[in-house]
Parts: C-alpha cells; sequence; structure tokens
C-alpha cells in the first residue's frame, strides 16, 4: 500500500519492496509519520517489520521504493537523512562490561557530540530512561528491562527527530515494559515522531496515533484505531439490563440517531451502536424517559484483534 505524502512529514516512504531468495518479504509498503505522531507497525512475527524498518534506517538496501526523513532523500549512503533517526534495534546494542554512563559517552562520541554536549547529553538522557541511581554500575549487572532502557538511551543521545523501535518490551518484566511505554509518550509529546513495531495489542492502542496493520509483507490497512474499526464494519454493543420496561425502552431507543438496532434479548437490553461512548448518555436519558430503570451497562467496543482476525483470518500470534 503505498501514499503520496507531504515532504513535511517527518518520515514518509512510498512502495517499499524487497525480496530474499526469491521470496517476498515486504510489497509495496508505504506511510508517513508526523511530528509528535506515534505510527505503529503491528503483526506477527516474521510479517515483514523489522525488514521494513531495516530499509527506512539505510541498514538493508530497498529492491524499489522512496523514503525520506525530514525531506532529506535516505538511501544506504545518506549521512544527513540517518543522522535525524535514533534507531533502536530489537536485539540488545551496547556493550555489557561498560557502565550505562559509559557505553552513552562511546556512542555520543560515535554520533559526533561534541565535547560541551557530550557530557550534559548523557546525564538528560541517563535520567530520561530512570537510570540515573545505576549510571555508573555494568551495564552486565541490569536486569532485562534496564538493558532495554539503556538501549533506548543511546538512541536518544543526538536528539533525533524521529525514533524507530523494533519490539522494545520483549522479554521485560510488566514495571520496566511500563516505564518503556512511559517514556516514548512523554517523547512523543514533546514533538518527537515515534516509529513503533509490535505485536502486542495492548501496546499499539496505548501508544499509537495510527497503525498500520502489517500481515505477509503487505500493509493491509492503516489509520486510528477507531479508523480501523469503521473501515471492517465493525461497531459498538451495549448491554442495558433492568427489572421491567424493556420494551417500551427499546421502542423509544430505535429512533435515536446513532443505534443500528435494539432488541430485547435475556432479560436484557441489546444495541448495536456507532459509537457507544458520545451515545451513552442520550441512550440512559432515553430510557429513563420509558419508565424503565436500568440496573447495569456493559459496553463492547470492536477492538485491533478484531480488525487483525478481520484483515487477515488469523490471530495475531498464529
Amino acid at each position: 500500500m503505498s501514499n503520496h505524502i507531504s515532504t513535511s512529514n517527518v518520515l514518509e516512504c512510498s512502495g517499499l519492496q524487497k525480496t530474499f531468495n526469491g521470496n517476498v518479504a515486504v510489497k509495496d509498503v508505504g506511510f508517513h509519520i508526523d511530528a509528535g505522531e506515534t505510527y505503529g507497525l503491528l503483526g506477527p512475527n516474521g510479517a515483514g517489520k523489522t525488514t521494513c524498518i531495516s530499509m527506512i534506517c539505510g541498514i538493508l538496501q530497498r529492491d524499489s521504493g522512496d523514503i525520506t526523513v525530514c525531506g532529506e532523500p535516505l538511501d544506504i549512503g545518506s549521512v544527513t537523512a540517518k543522522s535525524s533517526i535514533g534507531f533502536v534495534p530489537q536485539d540488545l546494542a551496547l556493550y555489557p562490561d561498560l557502565s550505562a554512563r559509559e557505553n552513552m559517552m562511546f556512542f555520543a562520541r560515535l554520533y559526533g557530540l561534541s565535547k560541551t554536549t557530550l557530557r550534559r547529553r548523557v546525564d538528560e538522557v541517563i535520567e530520561l530512561v530512570g537510570l540515573t541511581e545505576r549510571a555508573d554500575d555494568q551495564a552486565t549487572e541490569y536486569s532485562g528491562g534496564m538493558k532495554r532502557r539503556l538501549n533506548i538511551g543511546i538512541g536518544l543521545l543526538h536528539e533525533p527527530k524521529l525514533l524507530i523501535l523494533d519490539e522494545p518490551t520483549v522479554g521485560v518484566d510488566p514495571q520496566s515494559r511500563n516505564a518503556i511505554l512511559e517514556s516514548i509518550q512523554r517523547l512523543s509529546s514533546e514533538g518527537m515522531a515515534v516509529l513503533y513495531t509490535t505485536h502486542y495489542m495492548e501496546e499499539a492502542q496505548r501508544l499509537c496515533d495510527r497503525i498500520g496493520i502489517i500481515d505477509r509483507g503487505e500493509l493491509r490497512a492503516e489509520g486510528s484505531q477507531r479508523e480501523l474499526v469503521s473501515l471492517v464494519g465493525e461497531r459498538d454493543k451495549i448491554r442495558l439490563e433492568s427489572a421491567s420496561g424493556l420494551e417500551s425502552a427499546s421502542t423509544a431507543l430505535r429512533g435515536l440517531n446513532g443505534i443500528v438496532e435494539a432488541a430485547v434479548e435475556n432479560e436484557g437490553l441489546s444495541l448495536i451502536v456507532d459509537d457507544a461512548r458520545s451515545l451513552l448518555p442520550q441512550i440512559i436519558a432515553k430510557v429513563a424517559e420509558s419508565g424503565a430503570v436500568i440496573t447495569n451497562v456493559a459496553v463492547t467496543e470492536p477492538d485491533l484483534e478484531t480488525v487483525f482476525l478481520h484483515l487477515t483470518g488469523r490471530a495475531l500470534r498464529d
């Protein structure tokens, strides 16, 4: 799926294609990311996520397609475009025998940070990723989550315009995962563009402004969670329970704009609606007017799992 997009985006790519030994790994993938936006590539292992970001980072030569970062064309030898990217790979890229501070000093020098900037920036990033108290301990003594946070910090040292993270929470404990997700949310709110690959639905739902669903190398659909749900025709469901008056409540609700279906079943009123969150106050008011007393309300919104199954015909972790 390729898109024609403006060069004002932090990242734009179109028509990305990559084949290995005759097998198509990525087919005609395209999307864009604005400043302050988090874009999620959601798909199972082997879907083509890492191949996509390897091409976007200029690590892997693409067969065809176009990539620009901050308006600069990017290829394997593109120094200017690459300098705007912070890349956090899935495999840890750090020296375990060095401390967090020593790791960051080393990588900061590779990024070309000046002596006046280097120490200040290392201190800032150590604090940002929550490693201040352990900054001078060897990384080999760190937990998996702390190593992940150090890995992310290294990618942030040169203050990139685009941060690319490849499944950064794989194999970490819940506390570390939450700390990592909070850090990414903060960076996005401060204006950084973020490209985030994951196979965890809940991470995509929590972090991402827009999501691209990728499967077998193809971008099947993209948009906000609400847009993706609308795309596959899924609607919200509301169930109301009441001791009496359900029939009159059902009749009253059928005339309300946004209600697709209202039916009394199993001692409750089941509704199919376009947008449960915005309609619920009106629904409750209408039911009260009809004389029914609600004893329980349950709302079910379609999630990304529903969308993914619809688009691909298989569960995310199959």
